[in-house]
C-alpha cells in the first residue's frame, strides 16, 4: 500500500502542473492576516480621530489624546459622554445627501456617453472594456454644483462642509456594506471566476479582495466607478465647499486655499483627461476589489486626501508672494514629471517601442509572460527617459505635488502633512508590491530590467 501511494505521488509529480499566474502567487502568513485585521478595525478609527482633531481641537493631533487620557485619569465617568459628544453623529440629511450623490454618479457613469477603453490583460487572460466618461461627469457635476449654489442659490456652496460629520458616518456605513457585498459576490456570483484570488484567510480576502474586476454588465466596473466617480470627483467639490466655508467665516478666501484648490484640480482633471491611461495602472490592472478599495475609495480618499482644506478652514493662512510662487512652481514641476513619465510609458506601448524619447531611440526589453489560460504574450519594459533614471520616477513627481499640497498649510501642525507621509509609505509599498508582481510575471526578463535600471525611486538613494 505504501509503495502504491509513493508511486502515485511520483507519477503526479512527473505530470505537467498548472503554473500559477502572477496574480495568484502571494502566500498569506498568519502575521499578514493579523495586520490586515487590525487595519480593518483601525483605519475607520483613525479617520474619526482626525475628524475630531480638526472639528474640536483646532487640528492638533495630540490634543484629543491628551484630553481623553486626562479625563480617564481624573473623571472616567465623563469620558464616554465626551466621546459621544465629540465624535460625528448619524444625520438623516447627510445620509440622504450621500445616497443621492452615489445615485447621481452611478447614473452618469452608466448613461453619460463616452469612448470605450481597454485595460491590460488580467492574470487569467481577459481584456476588459471600460466606459471612459469621467471628464464629462466631472465637468457636468461641477457645473451643476456651482450653478445650483452660486448661480441659483438652491443650496449653500458650503453644503459639504456643513454636513461633513454626518457624511463621514454615511460613507463608513456604505464602505463596510460595499466590502461585505464584494466578498459575497466573489463567492456566489463572480464576474470572472478564473480571475478570483483566494488567500485562505477570510480577513485577508475581505481586506484585499477576491474578485479582480467585479462588474454589473459588460462595462459597469466597481473599481473604476468607486475610485473615479464618488471618490475623485468629490475631491475637488469638497475643496470648493471648504473654500466657501472659509469665505463665510472670514469674508475672503486665502491664497493658500486658492492654490490648494488649483493644484488639486490640476491633478484631478489630469486624472480624468487621461482616464484611459489609468486603466493600465496598478489600481485597475492588478489590485482586487475588497476593503482596501471599497472602503478606501468611499472614506479614506475623500476624507483624508482633503485634510489640507479642512485645516485651512480652521487656520486661514495667507502666504507671502515668494512662498506661494515657490509652492506653485514645485507643484507644477511635480505634475510635469508625473505626467511626462507616464506619457513616455504609454506612448512606448502604443508605438511598440518604435519611437524617440529625449531625442534618442527608446530602449526597451521585450518581455514575455504567460496568462492563466496558457497563452504567451509580450510586453515592453521601458529603460530610457524617466524610466531609465529609476523604475518609478513618476512617483517622484507624485511626491513633489504631495509636498506642495501640504506645505501650503505651513509647518506649525503635523496633521495637514499626514497626506505626504501617507503617500510616501503607500508609494514605497507599491514599489515593493509591483516588484514582486513583475518578478512573478516576467521572471528573468525582470532581472534584466533591474540590472539595467537598478534604482527603484531616487538614484543613489533608493
Amino acid at each position: 500500500m505504501t509503495v502504491g501511494i509513493a508511486e502515485a505521488k511520483t507519477v503526479k509529480a512527473l505530470q505537467p502542473q498548472p503554473r500559477k499566474t502572477w496574480g495568484r502567487t502571494h502566500e498569506v502568513s498568519s502575521g499578514l492576516a493579523l495586520i490586515t485585521g487590525v487595519l480593518l478595525l483601525c483605519c475607520p478609527v483613525g479617520v474619526l480621530y482626525f475628524w475630531t482633531a480638526c472639528t474640536h481641537y483646532e487640528c492638533s493631533l495630540y490634543a484629543p489624546y491628551a484630553a481623553w487620557t486626562d479625563l480617564l485619569r481624573t473623571d472616567p465617568a465623563r469620558l464616554w459622554p465626551t466621546l459621544r459628544a465629540e465624535l460625528p453623529h448619524f444625520s438623516p440629511a447627510a445620509f440622504w445627501l450621500h445616497a443621492a450623490w452615489l445615485l447621481f454618479q452611478g447614473l452618469l457613469y452608466a448613461y453619460l456617453p463616452g469612448p470605450i477603453g481597454f485595460g491590460q490583460q488580467t492574470p487569467a487572460g481577459h481584456i476588459l472594456p471600460y466606459k471612459v466618461n469621467g471628464l464629462r461627469a466631472w465637468l457636468l457635476t461641477h457645473a451643476l454644483f456651482l450653478g445650483g449654489s452660486l448661480g441659483l442659490g438652491l443650496f449653500p456652496a458650503s453644503i459639504i462642509y456643513d454636513h461633513w460629520g454626518g457624511l463621514l458616518v454615511a460613507s463608513n456605513i456604505y464602505g463596510y456594506l460595499l466590502t461585505i457585498y464584494a466578498y459575497m459576490k466573489a463567492h456566489l456570483f463572480p464576474t470572472h471566476t478564473d480571475d478570483r484570488k483566494f488567500s485562505g484567510s477570510i480577513v485577508y480576502d475581505l481586506f484585499m479582495g477576491i474578485e479582480h474586476n467585479p462588474r454589473i454588465g459588460d462595462t459597469w466596473d466597481f473599481k473604476l466607478f468607486h475610485n473615479g466617480r464618488p471618490g475623485i470627483i468629490a475631491w475637488t467639490l469638497i475643496n470648493l465647499s471648504f473654500a466657501a466655508a472659509q469665505y463665510q467665516q472670514i469674508g475672503r478666501v486665502t491664497n493658500s486655499m486658492v492654490l490648494l484648490n488649483l493644484l488639486h484640480a490640476v491633478y484631478v482633471v489630469d486624472f480624468f483627461y487621461h482616464e484611459d491611461w489609468y486603466l493600465r495602472t496598478i489600481d485597475i490592472a492588478h489590485d482586487h476589489f475588497g476593503f482596501y478599495l471599497a472602503w478606501g475609495d468611499s472614506v479614506w480618499l475623500p476624507f483624508m486626501y482633503t485634510l489640507q482644506s479642512h485645516f485651512l478652514v480652521r487656520h486661514p493662512i495667507d502666504l507671502s508672494t515668494a512662498a506661494a510662487s515657490a509652492l506653485l512652481a514645485l507643484g507644477l514641476v511635480g505634475y510635469y514629471i508625473f505626467r511626462r513619465a507616464n506619457n513616455q510609458k504609454d506612448r512606448t506601448r502604443k508605438a511598440d517601442g518604435k519611437l524617440s524619447i529625449w531625442g534618442k531611440p527608446a530602449q526597451v526589453i521585450r518581455a514575455r509572460y504567460t496568462t492563466g489560460d496558457g497563452k504567451t504574450h509580450q510586453s515592453l519594459l521601458l529603460t530610457s527617459g524617466f524610466w531609465g533614471i529609476s523604475r518609478h520616477f513618476n512617483y517622484v513627481g507624485d511626491l513633489c505635488m504631495c509636498f506642495a499640497f501640504c506645505a501650503l498649510c505651513s509647518f506649525d501642525y503635523l496633521l495637514p502633512h499626514f497626506y505626504f507621509l501617507y503617500m510616501t509609505i503607500l508609494l514605497v509599498h507599491r514599489i515593493q508590491r509591483d516588484g514582486a508582481r513583475c518578478k512573478a510575471k516576467y521572471g528573468t526578463y525582470w532581472d534584466q530590467y533591474c540590472d539595467k535600471v537598478p534604482y527603484k525611486l531616487l538614484p543613489f538613494i533608493y
